[in-house]
């Protein structure tokens, strides 16, 4: 991909969802190109207008590209006075605006994506974010679905984070050469608060292996919250589709931002 998803994702049906449209009044909103090790991404950012320092957000997407709700999530942050970025990080592998089946990206997109460049795109990201008048002392990141396992990933791997936080991210994943350790295995290593979201009838993920990793983590004297919503399926915060569900969603949004505010971005 060589620049990002106009409008939603074509691998899911969402014509009886009303998708959230946040306007980019008082903002500076656009796509951009995110220098890393191999080349450049194409990325979405947004941000107050003015000099900031503003805080960071890295946005993780989920499996279907940035696209039009995770710039909504970019917007909607930029907002409440953050500076949020979201990374195409899929982009070397396959042109998701084109690729209509969620198996297919699976198999042939995020089994593909080695967890060690997914890292080094973040922390890429990250110091481009600190040269667009972004505060690298008040860094966060925040991923939905395969986003959220991403964001343990990362709150595993980088010092500098305040804050983490994961919407239904899967924590038991196969080990693989390229994708070797799965959030659950790196739990204790956990580098700053994570919060994670999830809901009571997502059949996609055990909550079982969630608070298993709560437990390791603490048990390594790491601070994890994790709040599940009984009536709530995989996807509840994604507006787009019919999983959406409202007022879990916006129950989660607004401890997600508390959770920022709590640990200093």
């Amino acid at each position: 991909m060589s620049s990002l998803i106009v409008g939603f994702t074509p691998a899911i049906a969402y014509a009886d969802a009303t998708p959230i449209h946040t306007d980019s009044t008082g903002l500076v909103a656009e796509e951009v190109r995110i220098p890393v090790a191999d080349g450049a991404l194409p990325g979405y950012a947004a941000r107050p207008q003015g000099n900031g320092p503003f805080p960071i957000v890295l946005v993780i997407e989920e499996i279907f590209g940035v696209h039009e709700y995770i710039k909504d999530v970019c917007r909607r942050l930029a907002h409440q006075g953050y500076l949020a970025v979201a990374p195409e990080l899929y982009a070397r592998i396959a042109d998701l605006s084109t690729m209509t089946d969620p198996q297919q990206i699976v198999r042939d997109v995020i089994s593909k994506a080695p967890d060690a460049t997914l890292l080094s795109d973040l922390d890429a990201t990250a110091a481009w974010a600190h040269g667009q008048h972004g505060d690298p002392s008040r860094l966060a990141c925040l991923g939905f679905c395969r986003g959220g396992r991403d964001s343990w990933l990362y709150a595993e791997h980088n010092p500098n984070l305040k804050a983490a936080i994961a919407f239904y991210g899967p924590v038991n994943t196969t080990d693989t050469p390229i994708q070797p350790h799965s959030p659950l295995e790196l739990a204790a290593s956990l580098k700053c608060p994570l919060l994670g979201l999830y809901g009571g009838q997502d059949s996609s993920i055990a909550i079982a292996d969630v608070h298993a990793a709560q437990a390791r983590a603490r048990a390594a004297g790491r601070e994890v919250e994790i709040v599940v919503y009984p009536d709530a399926p995989h996807g509840f915060h994604a507006d787009y589709r019919p999983s959406y569900h409202r007022a879990d969603a916006e129950a989660g949004w607004n401890r997600a931002l508390a959770w920022l505010h709590q640990h200093g971005v």
